[in-house]
């Protein structure tokens, strides 16, 4: 059977299938498309011979089924209990039978499979914590991905993701051009306010080399001007890559391997251009992630290491309120009960987790932890691409349960969420829920209580 224009095997290259993709309002031809999308079996079981190596295999041979898993998914905790959500019934249903039919499935069954590693799994990892074997259904589901994605059983928005970033090298339609006016734009709009400040365009040798998430430039562009202004008070030498800006990555949700190999040598690229002393990412998770610890594999780098080291900005946070690069005051830190939502990506699978207390220490008076929390702590109910999915729309916001009640046991009312799917996901569920809660970034909180030096205080 021919593929559609739309849903077909092909990942998006160019400006006019994107633009075909974007013209399908809600992906409903797209989802049609689908539904005749034949499955290419031999080249399936090719890429099982070539990419299904000994760890995967083996994770699936020693499940023991025990169902210690269960209850580490919030999914699982959010639809009652239903078996059907336990996350090791949810990979050997769909992986599992891939890898037993040696890639003998049909197409209603790949639809099957698109809908539970893209509606049931954010790729939070959190299992892998309490499976006694250390297998780790979030792995699994990622590395699912890719084999949906090979046979053009992706969701919609993932699709279009995916293209963003095979065109813009970004997950939004910002060419280097927009963000280089961007940045000129927030610098002007704030240096009467902050005499002197600059955002610094592709200053070789800089101290920090600082990347962002598109939805900045295109949606929040005061986030930058934030950024700047506390590099500014804190004295950094400091600058922005005209190309290479864009750390996050939806072609890593979207299982697209070849699109996350480009976007990452995008920034690779302006780390060795520039030779600055280290990166430091914006407040996103699976920015810090795609770049930062999947990133280097997906580049053929052997070490496992970036370019240059690489800090999330809770890092820099840290170290600035350590040294006293920035100085809180003490009569403006929070004093109402405040909770942090702890990033899956930076805090569980990168082990920031004392760099955030740390933070805390110094910003708030009355600083509430979630139960659980740290590495322990339950996804936010919108990472892995679930936030921009609308076809599992529903199901995200019943997984958005887990969340509130944990936010409400803390009694605060404000949560601290230093990343961009978390700030999103807790945005949504006060939509949803209205609990009565305000969420924030770092940035703009810190810009309330930092005391800015005299020298850097405009003239009157």
């Amino acid at each position: 059977m021919p593929e559609g224009t739309l849903c077909n095997k092909k990942p998006v290259n160019t400006r006019e299938e994107l633009d075909a993709l974007l013209a399908d309002k809600s992906g409903k031809l797209y989802y049609e498309e689908m539904k005749r999308l034949d499955v290419d079996k031999a080249a399936l079981r090719a890429t099982l011979e070539k990419t299904c190596k000994s760890r995967m295999r083996t994770w699936l041979e020693i499940c023991a089924h025990c169902g210690m898993c269960a209850e580490s998914c919030f999914f699982y905790l959010a639809n009652n209990k239903d078996p059907k959500q336990v996350p090791s019934y949810k990979i050997q249903s769909t992986l599992g039978e891939i890898v037993r039919r040696n890639g003998d499935v049909d197409t209603e069954f790949m639809i099957q499979v698109m809908d539970t590693a893209w509606g049931k799994c954010t790729c939070c990892n959190r299992c892998g914590l309490y499976c006694p074997f250390g297998i780790d259904m979030g792995v699994m589901f990622g590395y699912l991905r890719g084999l949906c994605f090979s046979q053009g059983f992706v969701p919609w928005e993932m699709k279009i993701g995916s293209g963003m970033h095979r065109i813009f090298r970004a997950q939004m339609d910002v060419t280097p051009e927009d963000w280089v006016d961007t940045c000129q734009w927030m610098q002007e709009e704030n240096e009467e306010e902050w005499p002197g400040l600059e955002i610094p365009v592709d200053k070789e040798n800089a101290d920090i080399l600082y990347t962002v998430n598109a939805r900045e430039p295109k949606h929040y562009p005061e986030d930058i001007a934030e950024a700047a202004i506390l590099f500014h008070i804190a004295g950094e030498n400091w600058t922005v890559p005209s190309v290479g800006w864009e750390e996050t990555s939806l072609a890593m949700f979207a299982g697209d391997w070849e699109g996350c190999r480009m976007q990452v040598q995008e920034v690779y690229g302006a780390m060795e251009r520039l030779k600055p002393k280290r990166m430091v990412v914006t407040e996103c998770g699976h920015a810090y992630r795609a770049t930062v610890i999947e990133g280097p594999y997906w580049a053929g780098i052997r070490t496992g290491k970036t370019p240059i080291p690489s800090f999330h900005y809770v890092e820099w946070v840290a170290e600035a309120l350590r040294t006293g690069k920035l100085k809180i005051d003490p009569a403006k830190k929070i004093k109402e009960p405040v909770t942090y939502q702890d990033s899956c990506n930076y805090i569980r699978n990168a082990g920031l987790k004392e760099c955030a207390r740390e933070i805390m220490s110094y910003i708030a008076e009355d600083f509430r932890e979630m139960s659980p929390c740290k590495e322990h702590n339950f996804c936010c109910g919108g990472g892995g691409g679930m936030n921009g999915v609308g076809r599992y729309r529903e199901q995200r916001n019943i997984g958005l349960k887990v969340k509130r009640d944990q936010i409400l046991a803390t009694g605060a009312k404000l949560v601290i969420a230093p990343c961009h799917n978390c700030w999103d996901a807790i945005r949504d569920m006060e939509e949803v829920y209205h609990i009565g809660i305000r969420w924030s970034f770092l940035k703009p909180l810190l810009l309330k209580m930092v005391i800015v030096p005299d020298h850097l205080k405009p003239k009157e």
